[in-house]
């Protein structure tokens, strides 16, 4: 996988030491280097950029007011000298914030970390789209169906899944963590620290637990909300 991406800062030495960072790893291509946001509009308009190292003090248009136009799909990497800025970088979704002067290790930890971004998104539409996925269970790796589940739940390291079919039923050596990234919401909805549900196959909500196949689940306080919005958008009352 290569990831596009491009630089932008308006210090030019700062932007120099980027470039020959990202020049030294090897799925990452340089589309550009700028010294203000307004440079790089253009290049962003025309070409699918994955990645933007993005400084946020610049002139005419900051870094946060610029992450605030662009497409969601392109992932900011927020640079700045100030670190008093972090928590505005990540109330944009900044994939990661580095702080200045930057060291080629640091750079490539977040570089890393990109990539293992857009592999996981990857793997997500393939299995979203095909609706399956192998999993390894007793040294096997098991296709499991996404219609076929009820619910998952997490059990210590392992995570156990339970179909329509109870006989089916397969536990596999991962955490709820990974298993709720690649299962397709809201379809599939965490409930609970222990359990994520198939939410079409719900047949009733009582309070603070819910009733899929012959089994009650409690909800948690911390996954209400968001459980309750999804009924609601399939309520008639």
């Amino acid at each position: 996988m290569t990831l596009n991406c491009v630089i932008i800062d308006d210090e030019p030495l700062a932007a120099e030491l980027l470039e020959s960072y990202a020049q030294k790893v090897p799925f990452l291509r340089v589309e550009g280097v700028y010294n203000s946001a307004t440079q790089a509009i253009k290049t962003i308009r025309e070409k699918k950029m994955d990645l933007i190292f993005l400084d946020i003090q610049m002139p005419e248009l900051s870094g946060l007011e610029f992450a605030r136009i662009i497409s969601k799909e392109t992932k900011i990497v927020f640079t700045t000298a100030f670190n008093q800025y972090a928590i505005d970088g990540y109330n944009v979704n900044a994939l990661d914030y580095l702080l200045k002067p930057i060291s080629f290790e640091r750079f490539l930890q977040t570089a890393n970390k990109a990539l293992e971004w857009f592999d996981i998104q990857d793997r997500q539409k393939t299995m979203r789209e095909d609706r399956f996925v192998f999993v390894k269970s007793e040294y096997k790796l098991q296709k499991i169906n996404f219609d076929d589940i009820l619910y998952v739940e997490g059990v210590k390291d392992y995570v156990k899944f339970y179909f329509t079919d109870s006989s089916k039923n397969i536990m596999s050596l991962m955490n709820m963590k990974k298993v709720e990234e690649y299962l397709p919401s809201p379809e599939f909805m965490r409930i609970h620290r222990s359990y994520i549900v198939h939410m079409p196959k719900v047949e009733l909500v009582d309070r603070f637990r819910i009733v899929i196949g012959d089994q009650y689940l409690p909800i948690s306080e911390s996954y209400k909300n968001e459980m309750l919005k999804y009924i609601d958008s399939h309520s008639l009352v």
